[in-house]
Parts: C-alpha cells; structure tokens; sequence
C-alpha cells in the first residue's frame, strides 16, 4: 500500500465517520440543554422557550444544510452551516464550524479548513473531545501537504496520543505516518506494531498497521 493510498484512505474514514463520532461525543449536551429548558420555572420560563425554540430551529436548518450538502448543493449547505456557526446554540454551532471546515476542504481551501480546525481545537468552551477531533482533522490534512512541520505536528497529537480519549488511535496512527513521511522507520514500526497489537482498535486500523508493518517491516 502506498502512503498516498494510506492517506486517502484515512481522509475517508475520517469523512464517513466525522458527525457520528461528534455527535455521539457532543450530542448528549444538545439533548440536555434542552432538557433544561423544559424543566425550568418562575419568571425564567419564558427567557426559556424562546432558547428552546431557538434550538429547534437550529437542528431544521441543521438538517436542512445536512441534505443540500448530501446532495451536492455545498455553496448552498456552506451557507446555511455558516449561518449557524455564527449564530446557532452551543452545539450546533460547533458541529457547524466542523462542517464549514469540511466544505472548505472539499472544494480546495485546505489553509481554510485547517484554520478552522485549529480554531475549534484552542477553544476552551467547547467540549475536549471535539478539539482533540479539531487536532485530529487539521494535522490529517497537514500531514497531506507539501510542508509538513514534523516537531509542530507531533507536539499537537502526543498529548492525545498518550491520552485516553476516544481519538487516542487516530493520533498514533498520524503520527506513525508522519514518522513514515520522514523516512523514521523505527519509530513508524513503534507506533504502527502499538496499533496492530491493541484489540482495543478498530479494525480497519489495525489492518492499515498491519499492512504497513509488511512493508517496511516489523
């Protein structure tokens, strides 16, 4: 397998699995603010419904920028997401900014996504497993350019990489690459012989480690 191949085949992943993974860490905070909503009392009542229409209004045109993205309209979808990433609640409004960044990836502003990324991933407000995907998504797409900063790159992704958060495997397997890039074969073998051992990661991942180790050896 090629390490262009490999790339490709990450950048993927990552795009399949980029808004199940963050909803399934982020989610769970939409849900209960707006739980919150409904159970307040007194004179907040009100101040309350209007925040919990706001909300459902925000996940209609979440919804809506999802289907013109799902069907190729991104001008229009970037638009919409755009809108929100400025002016939607807490959770939406962070999902958002992922999708915008994604947009800008897809149709060549790759500096542009990066920023964003970067942005989201120094933002104290918003929750730690979504800035560790904003590290994960930006170095993905850095690793993939013609200048890669080997110190700069690592010093991003060791601090997730000895974590033991949910994107701790996305983390060893960049920085195994970018060890591949620079033609560390030691320390590519470490990282990628750490990934092929763990039952803990998934499988694709371990057979892209795998793979790899049969190439440049165990």
């Amino acid at each position: 397998m090629k390490v262009g191949d490999i790339f490709r085949e990450i950048d993927e992943e990552l795009r399949q699995e980029r808004f199940e993974k963050l909803w399934q860490n982020y989610g769970k905070y939409i849900i209960a603010a707006i739980v919150a909503v409904v159970v307040g009392v007194g004179g907040f009542k009100a101040f309350q419904h209007y925040q919990y229409q706001g909300r459902i209004t925000d996940s209609s045109k979440f919804s809506a920028a999802m289907k013109l993205f799902d069907s190729g309209k991104k001008i229009e979808a970037k638009a919409l997401f755009s809108s929100l990433k400025e002016d939607g609640s807490n959770g939406y409004a962070v999902l958002s900014r992922f999708k915008v960044a994604a947009i800008k990836s897809d149709t060549g502003d790759k500096s542009g996504a990066i920023k964003i990324y970067d942005n989201i991933s120094v933002d104290t407000s918003v929750d730690k497993s979504l800035r560790e995907a904003a590290v994960i998504f930006s170095t993905s797409r850095l690793l993939d350019s013609e200048n890669v900063e080997r110190a700069k790159i690592e010093a991003k992704l060791e601090p997730i990489a000895k974590g033991s958060g949910a994107w701790r495997h996305s983390a060893n397997e960049l920085i195994g690459l970018l060890a591949l890039q620079y033609g560390d074969l030691a320390i590519a073998r470490e990282y990628f012989r750490k990934l092929s051992d763990n039952s803990e990661v998934p499988n694709n991942m371990r057979s892209r480690a795998t793979q790899i180790l049969g190439v440049v050896g165990k």
